[in-house]
């Protein structure tokens, strides 16, 4: 028979054979078409499961607001989105049925100037080339502004999901949907039904760029704008008799003095407003001109344009001696209007111009509401491109007919002025000034006929219902309610084509308009039977619009369609009624979170809740206080590049979403063949890691504040996101023979394995709160953390000799794998909201043991924590046992920095305490507890604990030692010393615990012995032609 060769000499020569070092599939990073598949895994067919499987009493909305469809995704969007996704996955590890809707905002100018420059560019449309009125061709534009968002919608539509972001895509809304259009027409119905919507001429915001009227949310202010600012006189005709008796004043030469910043204004003047408790006074200049001022303001002119002094006719004039006694001539209207009255007017001050304000009901907010209290009647010579009519100017029609207000016109009033010896001084003036948020150009206001929805008499409803709002952060409160206080009406008709017409109907011959419930929805069946494009295609006679009671005998009409639409933020405001029935008069919040940004409080935010309260409003007989339609209501910042700048196309800096994917902006790396890293056209290999960058990004980010990003940013994202994918890939390597039989129970678990699980408890406890707190920051610092240091730094170095050199079955082992289980499972909760890709592609690679066992990780409740994990005594004991850790690991480095230390299992630790044998300290007796553990916690050969005064004989004899102080939770004073072990070096699991030795090159120490044994008992059970194919395996 052939003798059997001899083990101890077979694996003197492959001794890590006999280790059962991890082996994992799962890759560095994944491939393209790998993450095509697992992408469907973690969205769509998530999505689809969860809707079927949970509850339908337990369910999380999270209502969209919608993107506009316009223009490519940007990083913004990414922001945006992937916060929606982290809150509704989060809330899916909470047991919910989620209920995420995406939807898009399809109407509005911005797409339909698109609409109408692509029609430009045909060269079949001549008539067209010069022309972006709405008039042009309504029909013509609504088709091709339908074709220019659907397109855009798909686009997005496949960015947004390409971030793994779940939903009911093939259910999205769009405000240009029938079904859409329907509901926010009802909407409107029962406002109108309930008096909300009222028409009416007075002063707008009007954007002559755009042709059309602007709410306050299409606005944006720029503080750069300059003006040319004028001291104006108007001749006074009228003085009270008090004043015409007071010496030197003389009515024949006597001026009020106003300062306007909108010197085009000045035609429409039809009042000067005084402040009632403010003083005034006559002055007289040289040469006899005699001017009206405020006392409080003399020395402001004195220093602008009365370069000599004056002398003062009558001081201490009350404004209210002014009103009602006192009229002046317009420079303009003279003819027209005659006198016109001083006023009281709260808006005056005495901080600025000369206390006397020119008041233009036509083109101011504040001078319409002062004037319509005395019946001032609204006057505005200017037409929709934003220049004069010729009602400008009646002695003189062609002076400023057809000149633009913003430019030239304002320089033909002032030279009209000067001329006719009106001006006292102008000077240039830079201020804050509106423009419209879409073409970057300034705007006007321009009283026109319009549909207003009444605010003023829902605002004190609206304000209560945020009483019970949750915000975040808490700002944002105090935010939206002065949005909404300071506002009592709200401007929703739009001069264009591309929206939902504001079903109206107006008397040809009168003009008057026809809008009641009852026309609305007489006018709704219509557009459910025809479409909603029909209200423009339809002949304008057509009867069928009109109700019957409307028509004559014979059905003929005389009235017609309107032409007006809705503003866009009356479209999204209403999308809160896509959650709910077309009919439905339930109230109560129907969302649970609203996100957006934070110029959504006077925009989207304020629109939802105003429409919101005013539908409740119109139901409402008795019962619960209106509400909010969100129950929490959440803002984020805007991204800004590495250097704090807005982004922009202007400055280069706008960065793409898929930039961050594929790693480009980051520098190229070297080449190494690996198919999931990104090529660009110029051959420079990028390390793209796909959506989780993106996602890692926006969670690690404080978005509640403008978030930074660019190149050093994603590094450490990138760190961070390949730290996780190495820490994945040991955990399924130390979990690949995992058998859920062989699980350890919680008081058969060493010291070190229970200070694991407690520390997973606690990590757990923070990541969940925080992640309830939607602090998404502090989960994804809390989790990186605890993996870098009290995971990969701590307890995984201490059970990799358990994991590779301990018996397979031993309780040892099995212990720590009933560890790294928990941890693993745990893990990718805690990934779950944020990188569910990684989390996906994990599970793929999982064992079928485990999966067998457990339940898909994106769809099973988080976090899976048992109580007893949370062992008080040990967790007021972990403190002091981990700072003498650090203080062994500082001195460990202290000798390799010296050369003298390689592996820490190359080192003995001697932790000398101050206290006595007699007297043993309490930290002491701590340490005697934990002794036979703390080889494994510090991962050395050896340790042992000593009192002082301490023998140094054996310090001083060491070849080399070091050592330094730390410092218990006590307050107790101790130090650790590093010394090389004593004992001989086991060559086969590296530790020096080997006490005798006969053949040193073949050392093993007691544990590897017995481990061997069963090898070669194994062994001697085949024939040496596979016997290194056993070792192996085993």
């Amino acid at each position: 028979m052939e003798r059997m060769p001899n083990p101890s000499r077979v694996l003197y020569t492959s001794w890590s054979s006999t280790l059962r070092l991890p082996k994992s599939t799962f890759p560095p990073r994944t491939s393209a078409l790998d993450r095509a598949v697992l992408l469907k895994k973690c969205t769509d067919d998530l999505y689809s499961w969860q809707l079927h499987e949970r509850p339908l009493n337990n369910p999380f909305v999270l209502h969209d607001g919608p993107p506009y469809a316009n223009g490519s995704l940007h990083i913004g969007h990414a922001l945006n989105k992937v916060l929606k996704d982290i809150i509704c996955r989060f809330q899916l590890t909470q047991g919910k049925r989620v209920s995420f809707v995406p939807g898009w905002d399809c109407h509005g100018l911005p797409i339909e100037l698109k609409a109408l420059q692509q029609q430009q560019r045909k060269p079949e449309n001549p008539a067209l080339a010069d022309d972006t009125r709405p008039d042009a061709d309504a029909v013509m534009v609504r088709n091709i502004a339908r074709e220019l968002a659907n397109r855009t919608v798909e686009e997005q539509k496949k960015g947004f999901r390409e971030w793994g972001v779940m939903g009911d895509w093939d259910g999205a809304w769009r405000t240009m949907d029938r079904d859409f259009e329907i509901r926010q027409l009802e909407v409107f119905r029962r406002m109108v039904g309930k008096g909300l919507i009222y028409r009416r001429y007075k002063p707008v915001y009007w954007s002559p760029s755009s042709g059309t009227a602007l709410a306050e949310a299409e606005l944006e202010y720029r503080s750069d704008h300059e003006s040319i600012a004028a001291f104006v006189k108007f001749p006074i005709t009228k003085i009270s008799d008090d004043l015409a008796s007071k010496p030197g004043v003389d009515l024949a030469n006597l001026y009020a003095v106003i300062w306007t910043t909108t010197p085009w204004t000045l035609p429409a003047n039809k009042a000067i407003a005084v402040q009632e408790n403010m003083t005034y006074a006559i002055i007289e200049l040289p040469g006899g001109c005699q001017l009206l001022v405020a006392e409080s303001r003399i020395p402001h002119l004195s220093k602008v344009f009365l370069r000599e002094p004056v002398k003062f006719l009558v001081q201490h004039i009350s404004g209210k001696e002014l009103i009602g006694t006192t009229n002046y001539m317009s420079a303009f209207q003279d003819q027209i209007f005659g006198p016109q009255p001083f006023i009281h007017a709260d808006f005056v001050s005495a901080d600025s111009g000369s206390g006397l304000v020119h008041c233009a009901p036509g083109h101011g907010m504040e001078d319409y509401e002062a004037c319509a209290k005395l019946g001032i009647e609204v006057f505005a010579p200017v037409d929709e491109s934003g220049c004069f009519t010729r009602a400008a100017l009646t002695r003189d029609p062609e002076l400023l007919e057809g000149k633009s207000v913003l430019s030239e016109g304002t320089e033909t009033v002032l030279d009209y002025l000067e001329a006719n010896g009106h001006i006292l001084h102008t000077h240039k003036y830079v201020h804050k000034y509106p423009y419209d948020w879409r073409s970057k150009l300034p705007v006007i206001i321009r009283a026109t006929e319009q549909w207003f929805t009444d605010v003023g008499c829902i605002k004190d409803a609206a304000l209560k219902a945020l009483e019970d709002v949750r915000f975040i952060p808490d700002s944002g409160r105090s935010r939206l309610e002065s949005f909404v206080k300071g506002r009592s009406e709200w401007c929703i008709s739009r001069q264009r084509a591309w929206g939902v017409p504001i079903p109206a109907l107006f008397h040809k011959a009168s003009g008057a308009a026809v809008l009641t419930e009852g026309s609305v929805a007489h006018i709704i069946s219509v557009i459910e039977k025809r479409g909603i494009d029909s209200w423009w295609t339809d002949a304008r006679e057509d009867p069928a619009w009109v109700p019957p009671h409307l028509l004559d005998q014979s059905g003929e009409t005389a009235y017609e369609r309107g032409k007006d639409t809705m503003d866009v933020w009356f479209d999204s405001g209403t999308s809160w009624a896509m959650l709910r029935g077309p009919q439905s008069q339930d109230t109560g919040p129907l969302s649970d979170v609203y996100i957006e940004g934070t110029d959504q409080h006077r925009g989207w935010f304020q629109s939802s809740l105003l429409t919101y309260i005013a539908h409740q409003s119109a139901f409402k007989m008795s019962g619960p206080v209106l509400t909010a339609p969100f129950k929490t209501l959440i803002t984020h910042g805007f991204t800004l590049d590495k250097d704090g700048r807005k982004m922009s196309k202007s400055l280069g800096n706008v960065i793409n979403p898929s930039e961050v994917m594929t790693g480009t902006l980051l520098p190229p790396i070297q080449r190494k063949g690996n198919r999931a890293r990104t090529t660009n056209n110029n051959g420079s290999v990028y390390d793209g890691l796909g959506p989780d960058a993106l996602r890692l990004w926006v969670a690690g980010s404080d978005y509640v504040r403008d978030i930074t990003i660019g190149t050093p940013v994603l590094k450490a994202v990138n760190a961070s996101l390949h730290k996780l994918r190495v820490t994945v890939k040991l955990l399924l390597g130390a979990l690949q023979d995992w058998d859920a039989k062989g699980i350890v129970d919680y008081e058969k678990l060493s010291q070190v394995d229970k200070m694991a699980l407690l520390q997973l408890s606690t990590v757990n406890r923070t990541v969940l709160e925080a992640y309830r707190s939607y602090d998404f920051y502090k989960a994804v610092n809390t989790i990186n953390r605890w993996v870098n240091m009290s995971l990969s730094a701590f307890y995984i170095e201490i059970v990799k000799d358990r994991l590779y050199a301990d018996e397979p079955q031993s309780l040892s082992r099995r212990a720590a794998q009933t560890v790294l289980f928990q941890i693993y499972m745990n893990l990718l909760g805690m990934l779950a909201p944020v990188t569910p890709l990684l989390v996906e592609e994990a599970w793929h690679h999982t064992s079928a043991a485990i999966k067998n066992d457990t339940q898909h990780p994106l769809k099973r409740p988080y976090p899976l924590v048992q109580g007893e994990w949370n062992d008080q005594a040990l967790a007021s004991d972990l403190p002091s046992l981990l700072k003498a850790n650090d203080a062994v690991k500082l001195a460990q480095e202290l000798a390799r920095n010296e050369k003298k230390l390689g592996s820490s299992l190359q080192s003995s630790v001697h932790l000398v305490f101050s206290s006595s044998d007699s007297d043993p300290s309490a930290t002491y007796r701590l340490f005697q507890r934990y002794l036979v553990e703390l080889e494994s916690l510090f991962v050395v050969s050896s340790v042992s604990l000593h009192h002082l005064p301490i023998d140094r004989g054996f310090i001083d004899q060491a070849e080399w030692h070091f050592s330094t102080e730390f410092e218990t939770v006590e307050g107790d004073k101790a130090r650790a010393y590093v010394l090389p072990p004593a004992a001989a070096k086991c060559v086969r699991c590296w530790r020096y615990n080997v006490l005798t030795t006969s053949d040193a090159e073949e050392t093993l120490c007691d544990r590897c012995t017995n481990v061997m044994a069963g090898i070669n008992e194994m062994a001697h059970a085949f024939s040496g032609d596979c016997y290194e194919q056993t070792v192996a395996r085993h």
